[in-house]
């Protein structure tokens, strides 16, 4: 009798957790998933959902966290919405004009002329030009990574950061809790005593089970006395520059700013900054973190953040404008490939229409499971046309999508729905063509590193091969 009454409430409870999921209005997709996940493993789906199911975009934890509140940036953002066609690149290019518009509509991100842009490529170019920037350091430092290890290029960070704070520079660092779980105590202690103020973004308490785990801030900002700052790819640890056996040379790519958009990614550090301390820090605002500068050449960025904390999936629509806009060439290389049935639709229809579609990926996984997923795309891909390459130099972790030779985008965000939906996010629009043809060079030079994959590759894989794609495609809207 107890066991029938234990069913009967047992099976009211899941199916009340169901019903909450049917009502979330999700991708049809992804309610599927967890149905079958719940039907099937009931009690580990509970939990799986508790962590990394709820539909948590724009709660009361996230609303304060917009960038359109922080600041002026909103008026501005509004202003430029009338003033836009005044600059000839939007004039003359309607395909760049509408990414314009749709960015500074769904993440309200200006977008900034005056630029001094440097592409970093891999570990040792771009650690170089940090730890240089962090030397000449003045008034503060801000740093914010997903990633952050006590390693050799963790402790060579460590020290000048130290030296700095005990010279009366402000430092700040943002590391998220579950990318840099690995942290130690001791590492953060050591900074703490020497005036760095340090704090974890959600930081999660194992075992205890909860949503935090899923939404994780997966952005790499320095800002360096309001003038130069850096994102990008590369996170901090020895294996961005090669040092793991495992994964063997890593292919990245990191940007150096100074000039207008260096505001833009203060901005987004500081109320990330607000966030984590949990109260509003106004003297942040004030003129000495957002100093003039007299950068005058003009290369002409935006700057677009997403998140939970965002209204519409910025990142996403943008990757979306510029595939769809495509008339000759669109080319992406991204280490992990899960996208939402939209970003899938929108690059097989433009390799079916003609536009040359190039893709890179890994040939090797650092997830496995996530690495099966991103394989069970590829033949679907070839057969609309796509060119899918597999990077055979080491592994690839750069995150990059070129469109007509005119328009780029570098940043945090993969070509997956984690980056999409779930993770807090930053990437770089950029419409200079010097700096795109400079992004172009390294994507053809990636090629020639890469073995292009054909039909018969696909066809000819093993079933046990199969049958690991096509179940870690199943939760393909989970992971």
């Amino acid at each position: 009798m107890v066991g029938i009454f234990a069913s009967g409430i047992a099976f009211i409870f899941f199916g009340f957790i169901a019903v909450v999921i049917v009502l979330e209005n999700r991708n049809p997709s992804k309610t599927l998933a967890w149905l079958i996940v719940l039907t099937f493993l009931p009690i580990v789906g509970f939990f799986f959902y508790l962590v990394f199911g709820q539909n948590i975009r724009k709660k009361k934890r996230f609303r304060r966290k917009e960038l359109a509140d922080f600041g002026g940036l909103q008026q501005v953002a509004e202003k430029q919405l009338g003033v836009r066609e005044s600059e000839p690149i939007l004039a003359e290019d309607v395909n760049r004009r509408r990414l314009v518009n749709l960015v500074l509509r769904n993440s309200r991100s200006p977008f900034t002329v005056h630029n001094r842009i440097h592409i970093l490529t891999n570990g040792v170019e771009t650690f170089r030009a940090i730890i240089q920037a962090l030397n000449e350091a003045t008034h503060h430092i801000h740093m914010q990574y997903y990633i952050w290890r006590d390693d050799q290029i963790g402790r060579d960070i460590q020290r000048v950061l130290i030296e700095k704070a005990r010279a009366g520079v402000e430092v700040r660092i943002i590391y998220d809790g579950v990318g840099s779980m690995d942290l130690r105590r001791s590492y953060i202690d050591e900074l703490r005593e020497a005036g760095v103020e340090i704090y974890p973004f959600l930081p999660v308490a194992f075992p205890v089970i909860t949503s935090k785990l899923n939404y994780r801030n997966h952005r790499k900002i320095v800002v360096v006395d309001g003038k130069v700052a850096f994102m990008g790819g590369l996170n901090i640890g020895d294996e961005y520059l090669g040092k793991d056996p495992r994964m063997g040379f890593w292919r990245d790519t990191h940007l150096e700013v100074r000039g207008d958009a260096v505001a833009l990614l203060q901005a987004i550090f500081l109320m990330d900054w607000d966030f984590v301390k949990g109260e509003s820090h106004y003297r942040l605002q004030e003129e000495i973190y957002f100093p003039a500068h007299n950068v005058r050449e003009k290369q002409f960025v935006q700057i677009a953040a997403s998140g939970p904390d965002s209204e519409w999936e910025a990142i996403m629509q943008a990757y979306f404008t510029a595939v769809t806009s495509a008339t000759q060439s669109v080319h992406i290389t991204s280490p992990y490939f899960i996208p939402d049935d939209s970003m899938l639709m929108a690059i097989k229809t433009a390799a079916l229409s003609g536009v040359d579609v190039k893709l890179i990926l890994p040939s090797r996984p650092d997830h496995k499971i996530v690495f099966w997923a991103t394989m069970s795309y590829v033949q679907e891909l070839l057969e609309a046309g796509v060119n899918v390459y597999l990077y055979e130099k080491g592994f690839i972790h750069a995150k990059i999508l070129i469109v007509d030779g005119v328009v780029a985008s570098l940043g945090t965000a993969n070509m997956d729905i984690r980056s999409f939906y779930y993770n807090f996010e930053v990437n770089a629009l950029i419409y200079d063509e010097g700096i795109v043809k400079r992004l172009e060079e390294d994507f053809q030079q990636d090629l020639k590193d890469s073995r292009r994959v054909t039909l018969g590759d696909v066809y000819g894989r093993p079933l046990r091969q199969k049958l690991k794609e096509s179940s870690a495609r199943l939760f393909s809207p989970l992971l």
